[in-house]
């Protein structure tokens, strides 16, 4: 195998089953950076099992959902709920108050996400890259850590780059390391925040053929935000077009890119098609 080229037959074991219930929900849920609404009273669900893909232009509020789920920051107001459970609110007295630390790891634990840098730990091989946080926030034995993050390495195409440091690897191998080790926590949903913008060209498809196996061939849950609109358009159930922090059209990727309804959403794809 090539050093740029995936492994393409996943592992059934890369995602938990599925049974398309509610597994995302936002309610109301506004955000703000100042006087800027970032999202406005954004109401919108995704079901077990399905690839939903956001779209629209930079500042549209995509990656801020992306970005809320992860919980690296808070809604103003509103509430977002994840496998049925508020993500950081809870009950406490039968009030709906702010979530402690321990609710929201609980929660958020069934999220992992793919980021624009790869965010690996330059002092630490591949190997243990991909079992740190099973070891440590699952509780998962070192033995058993390993055995599935040389199952994982081996579905991205780099088995034989467990001993490596991330400095020795290309943007991206590292990348598919970051694939590796979002899908070692066992997520219910795997969250892709413009996985191929940090890049070169060439390096692009081998990224998105992984993306494009583990979700042609598994069950796994995907909300991406991407510019690559043939991936959206290969791996998507259902497409979102974002535009000042609300959804404005949502379809199947036929609808959405053969026959959008609304003006805006043909603008923007004649931009970026």
């Amino acid at each position: 195998m090539s050093a740029e080229t995936p492994a393409t037959t996943p592992s059934q074991e890369t995602n938990p089953p599925v049974d398309g219930s509610e597994l995302i929900r936002f309610d109301k849920v506004t955000k703000r950076f100042g006087s800027n609404i970032v999202l406005d009273e954004l109401d919108f669900s995704v079901a077990s099992g399905k690839h939903v893909t956001l779209v629209g232009p930079s500042g549209s509020g995509k990656t801020t959902i992306l970005r809320l789920l992860m919980t690296l920051t808070k809604p103003d107001s509103g509430t977002i709920k994840v496998n049925g459970d508020y993500l950081t609110h809870e009950q406490r007295g039968g009030k709906l108050v702010p979530a402690g630390d321990k609710h929201v790891r609980e929660v958020r634990k069934h999220i992992g996400m793919v980021f624009q840098q790869f965010n690996l730990f330059p002092n630490m091989r591949v190997l243990r890259n991909v079992t740190e946080a099973p070891v440590t926030v699952l509780g998962m034995s070192k033995d058993e850590a390993e055995e599935r993050a040389r199952g994982l390495l081996d579905l991205v195409g780099l088995g034989d780059r467990c001993d490596a440091y991330p400095t020795q690897l290309s943007g991206g191998q590292q990348q598919r390391v970051a694939i590796a080790r979002a899908l070692a926590m066992r997520p219910q949903v795997l969250l892709l925040d413009e996985v191929t913008s940090a890049l070169d060209p060439e390096l692009v498809a081998g990224v998105l053929d992984v993306l494009r196996d583990i979700a042609h061939t598994t069950d796994i849950t995907m909300l991406c935000v991407t510019h690559e609109m043939n991936f959206a358009r290969d791996i998507s159930d259902q497409v979102l077009m974002f535009d000042a922090g609300r959804v404005i059209e949502s379809g199947t990727p036929e609808k959405i890119f053969t026959d959008p309804e609304h003006e805006r959403t043909r603008e923007f794809l004649s931009a970026v098609l």
